[in-house]
């Protein structure tokens, strides 16, 4: 006979001198309405075993036990003679969970959000932590400023003791800003003040920047920054005193309004070094931007300080401290400051440690290191080492840490992560003709073959006009002192009758063997020799020109060019650079002996200026000039082009220049012996996606000349435009939009022009 102990041991647990039964050996243990938990589950959270003595404690024990798996939503224990029977009531299993009405979030990200609260398929069924993820859901609507969403949970029982959640939301529209007022403001206009925030009312570009929505992060980011423009302009004790959010009765409409205390504008009186200095104090004077006699700003002091540190950190100093202490003089408006200077001590390091580079070898990343192991430290050279790796391409992100070593005081690591990018590239040019339709080129390149920081890479052009087959291959490092080594060899056809270049046809097979020898930091010299063979075809459509030079030199032509050039990278970054200078000088000349002699000089510049955090100014130039010597013409295939995306963008790719018109009437190009281009851009990239897509303002220039034509900046042809470059999961895509500026008779245009391309 079944004896029921569970209100007799609850009454045990508030008195213990109450007994339900005599105690008794369990002989066997039986477990009762179980479904889906194993027997075995059961008895490894039972502290009561075969064989062992069973009373009201144990039981009760066992109750608590068992309860505390969340497993069960009832617990019985009951004795049938000398076996005890466990009987338990599961708690359902989630089965599916399904959303109606979901659109602002990913479904799979929410997902897996639930699972962190406890909601996940498969998984005992709590109302309790159901309800705390419906709360969170909710929230994270606010966060999106959709006040008005409403979430409505329906817990569906199934079969075999499962349940069905679901979750019926209706979202709503977001609530935007409708306002933003700043009370306390005198110095500055609102407007002005407002234009600080990222926050903003509705505007054009805000319905994917959602900065017109709501967001207490963005708000105190703002304030921040408003903060800082007043610190800025001598308001040494702005204060922001309140800040106040309402929202319609409608929840479509969001209100801010923000208290604020400008207090007075001040001066510097004064001010001078104190401390240690380790250097002369001379040198660190130097290095203070702030002067007597300036309205205070609070950027110009933090810029001081940093570079009093940076020029310590210079010197092994990596651990400096350097504050400045304000002495207010209320009546007067002006404060003086004390820059405080302690070094403390000098440091080395110890180690470098290279982490995150799962495909390149360690030493690829070693060797572009300016700081060296065991060396004083330098945070000059640690930034320089930092932009070398960076600017290597192999990595989508390069961080640099310098933890001091436990237990020593004059010590330290740097620690550089890296992140692996695709550096594998498959690029694809994608333009129109009337003839060719669509014409297709590509290329594929690896620019880190097999982790060793080499390139190998092949160029295949398939289009009607342009076939061209080259294999090349670098090796940075062909030295130890970064002296480096590369060839290329090729097989090019061209033929020109679809184009806007006047009719010819030629095959060219070469090669080439480059070096290229360090001379500084940036800077670097490179010699080449190669060696070309070309064979010209020309018809009765052809220029007099292109026939005569046949006629005159044979429709075979040998040439040995000699290249050399100059190249400066001070540029910041690989892909986005926002600072520095890239220039570049060559020089091919075809050696005398050969069937061809000429030279092709050029010279190029870019230069990246920050106009402010979010705008970066390019400016860029190209002159070149060629030319035949020793009693020879300069080869007509040799010529220069100018117009298309990479060139003066909203002009027919190759269009600018000297036109051949033949018997037809129709005009065609033939290129010219110098080229002059010139850009000036403005980027800027989209909030959230700076680091894979920008956009920007062009302004381009450019004409080419041909021989004997005056260098008329007149002649020059102007274009003006959108572009935008983006890093996209299918490759890098370049697109622009351009317009002639002044566009005259015979000029080609082309509006839209693009290139897209793959990584792997």
């Amino acid at each position: 006979m079944k004896k029921s102990l569970l209100s007799v041991l609850i009454a045990g647990m508030f008195s213990g001198s109450v007994f339900a039964f005599e105690p008794f050996t369990v002989k066997d243990i039986r477990v009762e309405g179980i479904q889906r938990t194993e027997a075995g589950t059961v008895f490894s959270y039972l502290p009561v075993k075969v064989g062992d003595t069973l009373n009201d404690e144990k039981a009760a024990q066992s109750i608590k036990a068992l309860f505390a798996t969340g497993f069960f939503k009832d617990v019985r224990v009951e004795v049938d003679g000398d076996v005890m029977v466990v009987v338990l009531q599961e708690r359902p299993a989630i089965s599916t969970i399904n959303f109606v009405g979901l659109k602002e979030f990913d479904k799979d990200v929410i997902i897996k959000a639930l699972k962190e609260t406890g909601i996940a398929e498969g998984r005992i069924f709590d109302r309790a932590l159901l309800d705390k993820a419906e709360q969170e859901l909710k929230r994270q609507y606010l966060t999106r400023g959709k006040y008005a969403a409403n979430i409505t949970t329906t817990v569906t029982p199934l079969e075999r003791n499962r349940v069905g959640i679901n979750f019926n939301i209706e979202e709503g529209a977001a609530a935007k800003i409708k306002q933003i007022n700043i009370v306390g403001a005198n110095a500055f206009k609102e407007k002005e003040l407002v234009s600080q925030f990222e926050l903003t009312t509705p505007g054009w570009l805000t319905w994917y920047t959602k900065n017109d929505q709501y967001s207490r992060q963005k708000l105190s980011a703002d304030l921040e920054k408003l903060k800082s423009f007043y610190m800025n302009q001598g308001y040494l004790e702005f204060a922001v005193e309140s800040t106040q959010v309402s929202i319609s009765p409608d929840k479509q409409d969001v209100y801010i309004t923000v208290n604020v205390n400008e207090g007075e504008r001040y001066q510097v009186s004064s001010i001078k070094l104190a401390g240690d200095f380790a250097i002369s104090e001379e040198e660190l004077k130097k290095l203070v931007v702030v002067k007597p006699g300036d309205v205070f700003s609070r950027e110009r002091l933090n810029d001081s300080t940093k570079a009093i540190g940076d020029r310590l950190g210079k010197e092994g100093y990596a651990f400096a401290n350097v504050n400045a202490m304000p002495e207010i003089d209320k009546e007067k408006r002006n404060v003086a400051f004390t820059i405080f200077v302690d070094p403390g001590k000098r440091v080395y390091v110890r180690r470098i440690n290279v982490t995150g580079n799962t495909k390149t070898r360690d030493e690829v990343v070693r060797r572009e290191m300016r700081q060296m192991e065991g060396a004083w430290y330098d945070a000059e050279k640690v930034t320089a080492s930092k932009q070398r790796v960076d600017k290597l391409g192999f990595f989508s992100e390069v961080a640099v840490e310098t933890p001091a070593v436990a237990g020593t005081a004059d010590q330290l690591d740097v620690n550089v992560n890296v992140t692996e990018k695709p550096t594998g590239n498959l690029m694809l040019g994608v333009g129109t003709s009337s003839t060719d339709k669509i014409i297709l080129s590509g290329s594929i390149a690896q620019n880190n073959f097999l982790g060793s920081g080499n390139n190998v890479g092949i160029q295949v052009n398939s289009a009607k006009s342009y076939r061209t087959y080259v294999f090349s291959y670098t090796n940075p490092y062909f030295t130890v002192d970064g002296v480096s080594q590369g060839f290329d060899v090729y097989h090019k056809t061209v033929n020109t009758s679809s184009t806007a270049i006047a009719y010819y046809s030629s095959v060219s097979t070469g090669g080439a063997i480059r070096f290229g020898f360090p001379i500084g930091e940036k800077e670097s010299l490179g010699l080449g020799l190669g060696l070309d063979s070309t064979a010209i075809t020309t018809y009765d459509e052809s220029p007099q020109y292109y026939k005569d030079f046949v006629n005159k030199f044979g429709d075979r032509n040998l040439s040995l060019p000699v290249t050399l050039s100059w190249n400066s990278d001070g540029k910041d970054s690989f892909f986005l650079p926002t600072r520095g200078t890239v220039q570049k000088a060559s020089l091919e000349v075809s050696v005398p002996g050969a069937d061809l002699t000429y030279y092709r000089a050029g010279y190029q510049l870019q230069h990246f200026i920050p106009l402010t955090s979010k705008f970066t100014w390019m400016l860029s130039g190209e002159y070149a000039q060629a030319n035949g010597y020793g009693g020879k013409d300069l080869p007509f295939f040799k010529n220069y082009y100018a117009g298309g995306v990479n060139s003066v963008r909203g002009y027919k790719g190759s269009s600018l220049g000297p036109v051949y018109a033949d018997s037809n009437g129709s005009d065609y190009r033939i290129g010219g012996n110098r080229k002059l281009v010139g850009s000036s851009e403005i980027f800027w990239g989209l909030p959230g996606i700076e680091k894979n897509f920008r956009m920007g303002w062009f302004i381009d220039v450019g004409q080419v000349y041909g021989d004997g034509q005056k260098l008329d900046l007149g002649e020059l042809r102007y274009s003006t435009g959108i572009s935008a470059a983006w890093i996209s999961p299918v490759g890098p895509l370049k697109f622009s939009f351009g317009k002639p500026l002044n566009k005259k008779e015979g000029d080609k245009s082309e509006a839209f022009q693009f290139q897209m391309g793959t990584t792997f």
